[in-house]
Parts: structure tokens; sequence; C-alpha cells
């Protein structure tokens, strides 16, 4: 339990991490005439994605849920390669990539990288990770959870984001 414990802090400092980078292309956005959007579901959405942290390591300290190596190897796998996404797509979007909805007017959309496959990849990312962190050491009922609840908040999310790239798309071509 003690390297879960180790892998779920370091995925928490992965977080920091995107926070420090997000913040810093917030500042670049806005600078250029950005425009946030969906204010509103940023807040838990910051709740929903602590509490994956917390949730698998309350789940498997308290409940003493134990390590199956099929499933926790495989996993752990899935897990990493949904890092291995997510960083694409920060490295892929550069200064554009935000963990809020932000929108320069005037630039296009990015059609690189794993965007010329998905319109939204990083929610791949978000979605095989959500499943597959708690499931590394069998929390179950934290991957079923947040899973439920990212869903719901994966389609108010998209929506929004949709949104305000289409009315910059709408504005690029006239």
């Amino acid at each position: 339990m003690i390297w879960y414990t180790a892998l779920i802090l370091a995925v928490g400092a992965e977080r920091l991490a995107e926070l420090v980078v997000a913040k810093r292309n917030s500042r670049w956005s806005l600078e250029r005439g950005g425009v946030e959007r969906g204010q509103g579901h940023y807040p838990p959405m910051v709740v929903l994605h602590t509490g994956l942290l917390l949730g698998c390591l309350a789940e498997v300290w308290l409940a003493d849920r134990p390590f199956d190596a099929v499933l926790g190897w495989s996993m752990l796998a899935v897990a990493v390669a949904a890092q291995g996404l997510r960083w694409w797509c920060i490295r892929t979007l550069g200064p554009r990539w935000n963990t809020r909805v932000v929108v320069v007017p005037g630039l296009p959309l990015v059609t690189g990288g794993p965007y010329r496959w998905f319109r939204h990849p990083n929610y791949v990312a978000v979605v095989a990770e959500g499943v597959a962190l708690p499931l590394v050491h069998t929390a179950w009922t934290t991957a079923l959870v947040f899973t439920v609840l990212n869903a719901w908040l994966l389609t108010v999310r998209t929506r929004c984001e949709n949104t305000a790239l289409d009315t910059v798309a709408a504005g690029a071509r006239t």
C-alpha cells in the first residue's frame, strides 16, 4: 500500500505542476484577449479531481483493498498511458492549454497531435485515468463514483468548450 500511496502522491504533484502551467497559460491567453467561459463548473471539477486522489487513498487504506497483480499492473499501464496522452495534449496546445476554458479570439483551432483524431483528447486521458488509477489497487468504489460524476461533469464541460471553440471558429470564418 505504501507504493500505491507514493503513486497517488506523485499524481498529485503532477496535478500541481499542471496548475502552474495552466496559470501561466491563462495569463498568456488573457493578455491576448482570451475570454474565459464556464467558470461555474470549475470549482466542482477541482473538488472531483481532488476527491479522486483522496478517494483512492481512503478506499485502499480504510477498506484494506488488496493488490491484484493482473488488474493492478494493467491499470498502471493505462494510467501511465493516460499521463502520456495528457502531456501530449499540453505540448500540442502549448500556451493555449489550460485547466479552464479560455479561448483567444482569432487563433485557429489546433488540429495537430492527438487533436487530429479527437476534438478533446485530454478528456480521453481524464476518463482513462479516472478508471485506471483507482483500479491499480482495486479501489473499485472510487473508480465507479468518479466515473459517474465525471461523466456528468464532462458533459457540462465539453458543451461549454465546444460552444466557446465554435464561436471562435465562426468568428475566424467571417
